[in-house]
């Protein structure tokens, strides 16, 4: 799979006749025992804990129209840097091949969750654009495709994707010594979305769909932090099948992939109602997120792991462009207790979730960031070397607002102010209470066309990250190749 990439990478360059490009310098400084948390966060994995961090990104790409109707997109982008997880890293490689409605994508490539605001939002349940993004295959409908002979009244989009892990090596400096990891992990990923409704008639439509994820495969070291205790999950086209219609494992599987269900199962479900108006559009979204099958189906409650909010858009307004509100609960984790079925309690109850957590592949990281939300913890914060969410038990009130006062001037503002619990497992002493900010500036000036400059500063406060303050400077260049 990568060396197909590589030469398809490879073959789309050497035939691009407008190739784009990008350059990008990144300087961040904080006080206090981290950067701040919107400095971290929804930022691909390029965000760093550290007090000082600074990258160099470089990338190349393009589009070309090929025979019988196919477009094909492309892009590598690496990045050399200072305070993060790697040195130097691919952070882009991709080949997309487009015919019709339907896409192929090949390589690894920065995505965003569904349905969400990226630039205003806390982030999807499932993925949010935290971490890094994982290479894979993905097969999908990008987007809305009408359904025939309905007129355009109801439309359906989605995706299915396979692909690996490859943090290991970083995995193994960070872990500490006899603590558990994981090698060689696969990546599976699948949603489906429907949509009521036709803006171009009738201003009001309905979206819903579900989105899944999980992780299998790969081989776990010092099981349950005990040392040499290392099993290997299989990963043959049986197990493909399995984590696709999730189902217990069998008998080449360990402990509680058997006894509930193969591999680290996770998903959300998600409903958006919207009025288009004339230069207006207010959205009202609710996302519900699920572990396993444990609250697929609100079994433990509707109004708990969740997360809702409103999205206002201004299409004529400059100063506010654009108001996103949400609240996320993920405090209730279904419930304290949890029992897989025996012969002593014949009864089971999906509960205790620990979201992002698991016992066999790690969690739902890469690169140690959750790749959910990110109000959760991410491991990168824990000193001892321990890779686990430390803190999934919550609830908090965001707003974020953007703005473009000028063709060449746009802002950013973020609030997030929340209330933890820790974990089940470890339960913070008392309740912790934290806020965080960020206000951003970007320039493009008229002068210097293809240049951006932003400009940021965040703050936290409360008992999760402590105090911290902090700027950040980014400058990029980007425009067109002629040959």
């Amino acid at each position: 799979m990568f060396f197909l990439t590589c030469a398809l990478l490879s073959l789309a360059a050497a035939h691009a006749q407008d190739m784009q490009y990008s350059v990008e310098a990144n300087v961040a400084v904080a006080r206090g025992r981290y950067a701040p948390f919107w400095h971290v966060s929804n930022r691909q994995g390029l965000g760093s804990v550290r007090r000082r961090s600074a990258f160099t990104r470089v990338s190349f790409g393009g589009r070309h129209c090929l025979a019988g109707g196919l477009d094909m997109g492309w892009c590598a982008d690496v990045v050399a840097a200072y305070g993060g997880a790697d040195e130097l890293f691919v952070q882009q490689a991709f080949v997309d091949v487009e015919w019709r409605v339907f896409a192929l994508s090949l390589g690894q490539k920065e995505r965003w969750g569904n349905m969400r605001n990226h630039s205003l939002s806390t982030g999807g349940l499932t993925e949010s654009g935290n971490a890094r993004p994982v290479p894979q295959v993905r097969i999908e409908v990008p987007e809305y495709c009408d359904l025939f002979g309905t007129g355009g009244w109801f439309s359906v989009r989605g995706h299915l994707a396979y692909g690996w892990f490859t943090d290991e090596r970083w995995q193994k400096g960070f872990v500490a010594e006899g603590r558990q990891r994981t090698v060689g992990v696969r990546y599976h990923s699948k949603a489906g979305f429907f949509k009521v409704g036709n803006e171009r008639k009738f201003p009001l439509t309905y979206e819903f769909g579900i989105e899944m994820a999980a992780q299998f495969g790969g081989t776990v070291y010092n099981m349950g932090d005990n040392r040499g205790e290392n099993y290997h999950n299989p990963s043959g086209i049986k197990d493909y099948l399995k984590v696709f219609v999730p189902a217990k494992g069998d008998k080449d599987y360990h402990g509680m992939d058997r006894a509930n269900i193969a591999g680290n199962q996770l998903g959300c479900w998600h409903t958006v109602l919207s009025w288009h108006g004339v230069g207006w559009k207010l959205s009202a979204f609710y996302e519900h997120a699920f572990d396993d099958h444990s609250q697929m189906f609100w079994e433990y409650g509707l109004w708990t792991e969740q997360l809702v909010g409103l999205e206002l858009r201004l299409h004529g307004c400059r100063w506010l462009g654009c108001l996103v509100l949400e609240y996320f609960n993920l405090k209730n984790q279904s419930g304290p207790v949890y029992n897989d079925t025996s012969d002593d309690v014949p009864e089971q109850v999906s509960c205790r979730d620990s979201n992002y957590n698991h016992s066999w592949y790690n969690g739902w990281f890469n690169y140690g960031m959750v790749m959910g939300s990110p109000l959760c913890m991410s491991p990168v914060y824990n000193g001892d070397g321990a890779l686990e969410c430390r803190n999934n038990r919550l609830e908090a009130y965001h707003v974020g607002v953007e703005g473009r006062p000028a063709d060449w001037l746009s802002y950013r503002l973020l609030l997030t102010m929340s209330n933890n619990w820790g974990t089940y497992g470890e339960p913070f002493v008392s309740m912790k209470r934290g806020t965080s900010l960020l206000g951003e500036l970007l320039c493009m000036p008229r002068s210097l066309k293809g240049v951006a400059v932003a400009v940021s500063f965040a703050y936290d406060m409360g008992g999760v990250y402590g105090r911290n303050l902090g700027g950040m400077l980014t400058i990029r260049r980007s425009g067109l190749l002629g040959f």
